[in-house]
């Protein structure tokens, strides 16, 4: 790959399965706040907790993908529904945040993610709500972007050009990597980034969406695109 200056990474599903970490979270909060505040879950069942986060979108359009803002108001409305201080919803933020940063990288990524920055300036953009310094990989970053920061989502353009932007180099020396097709893929490529999709789960390609540059099933593989001198 000629003339390769930087790299954007997508983090959740691209350098760990996120559903898996999600459910555990979402498990574990529960199982505390039936031990600590036993009211809520004498009020509220899963359903009931999906059908107040839909309003909540509803009302709140422009904060549908800052997942932290959604999490601690859901929190707040069910603390105070269950006659709780409202304030006390902070702990139990702080027991699903610990959980939901405590994710199982994908065999080789670490490794992986410290070659790659010795060679090229590494971005991480995100829709999520991950947080590299409590994961341990914000070192290996020499910038993140996301979407409650810069207010857009991918695949919105303009989350991709403040990537650009914090990479210093311009958008045909970069390679963006990520799982969702549209989100990475379609919004990197309408950048002008080469695209790499990392198809980890062996997904057929949507068709109705331009094809990646590159496709690769293990986060491995970018090293041997890359970095083919030490392979």
């Amino acid at each position: 790959m000629q003339n390769i200056e930087a790299l954007t990474i997508d983090l959740d599903d691209t350098l760990w399965d996120i559903d898996p970490v999600i459910e555990r979270a979402e498990r574990i909060l529960w199982r505390w706040l039936a031990s600590n505040y036993p009211r809520i879950s004498s009020i509220y069942d899963q359903e009931k907790i999906l059908n107040l986060r839909l309003e909540i979108v509803k009302d709140y359009p422009d904060k549908e993908f800052d997942y932290r803002f959604m999490r601690k108001l859901i929190l707040r409305k069910i603390f105070r529904a269950a006659d709780y201080e409202e304030d006390l919803s902070e702990d139990a933020f702080a027991v699903f945040d610990t959980e939901r940063n405590n994710v199982k990288l994908y065999d080789g990524a670490l490794n992986t993610l410290q070659s790659l920055s010795d060679k090229y300036t590494l971005i991480a953009v995100t829709n999520g709500n991950a947080d590299l310094e409590k994961i341990g990989l914000r070192h290996l970053f020499d910038g993140v972007v996301t979407a409650v920061e810069v207010g857009y989502a991918k695949p919105n353009i303009r989350i991709f050009n403040e990537a650009i932007r914090k990479s210093g180099t311009e958008a045909d020396k970069i390679i963006h990597i990520g799982d969702n097709p549209e989100a990475d893929i379609v919004g990197a490529a309408n950048a002008g980034l080469t695209t790499v999709w990392m198809n980890s789960k062996s997904l057929l390609w949507p068709d109705e969406y331009i094809q990646p540059d590159i496709t690769i099933n293990k986060i491995t593989e970018l090293c041997d695109l890359l970095l083919p001198e030490i392979n």
